[in-house]
């Protein structure tokens, strides 16, 4: 209904449907799983280095952990920081889960300026970022150096170092994104980024400083994109029609395409 989300893990796509709030684990030979079930919208995942899901419940502002028994636990509290909704999530290798917050209530709330809150391993939860229009998808590096966040309403890619201990800091525009409200993001292993667009109904392949590299097209919005890793690599990409959060007929769909490089950073 409203596909969301996407990461690459054990050869499989992983993705949000936020419509019908389950966690689906999609094959490439098109069979699927249902891997967790949560009422919220929005409710982005990735995984912990030891490959343990995590889960952003927006709803209960909250972060949510699958256990290897497969039961839903609270990773995090993040009421302290905010009650506003609660979007995008990356982890790094050591653990460290950025969650970022739009700042205001959408659609239909006055905007705010959102920010992004650092969650360690143990569940501490601490603010790291701030003053950010709308922030969307989320990617680290290759090298685990630099991470790269998309404002959706200043139209860039905005980046950070990534400090030794878990901050943000040397904010700059990693890549302007003239005419384009990036969405989700993913890095490839030669250091590019590909950015969805809904409203452009399209996913654009770019270096940093905005050469535009490649762009591929669908019939509907793009929302979020990853890439596979290993030989033959594809980008999948998650998109449907954007009618408000809950769309009167399911559009959504996995879309995959060829792709010149695999994935690489996080996620």
């Amino acid at each position: 209904m409203f596909g969301e989300s996407p990461r690459w893990h054990d050869g499989r796509i992983w993705f949000s449907d936020w419509g019908a709030n389950q966690v689906i684990a999609l094959s490439t030979d098109g069979s699927h799983e249902v891997m967790a079930t949560v009422a919220s919208f929005p409710m982005c995942i990735d995984f912990l280095p030891d490959g343990q899901l995590l889960v952003v419940d927006s709803a209960q502002q909250r972060l949510l952990r699958r256990k290897p028994d497969e039961s839903l636990v609270c990773h995090a509290d993040l009421s302290g920081i905010s009650h506003k909704p609660w979007n995008d999530i990356v982890v790094d290798e050591r653990g460290n889960a950025y969650v970022n917050c739009i700042g205001f209530d959408f659609p239909g709330g006055q905007f705010a300026p959102g920010l992004i809150a650092l969650v360690t391993p143990e569940g501490t939860v601490k603010q790291v970022a701030d003053d950010l229009a709308f922030p969307n998808g989320m990617a680290i590096s290759p090298d685990g150096a630099t991470l790269v966040v998309a404002e959706s309403y200043a139209n860039r890619l905005t980046a950070y170092d990534i400090d030794a201990d878990g901050g943000l800091s040397s904010r700059c525009v990693w890549a302007d994104t003239p005419g384009d409200h990036p969405d989700g993001i993913c890095f490839d292993a030669e250091g590019a980024v590909w950015y969805a667009d809904v409203g452009n109904q399209r996913c654009v392949r770019l270096r940093q400083g905005g050469e535009v590299l490649a762009t591929v097209s669908l019939d509907r919005g793009a929302f979020a994109c990853t890439l596979s890793r290993g030989h033959h690599p594809r980008l999948f990409v998650v998109g449907q029609n954007w009618a408000g959060p809950e769309p009167s007929q399911p559009s959504g769909q996995v879309v995959a395409f060829p792709a010149p490089a695999p994935g690489a950073g996080r996620p």
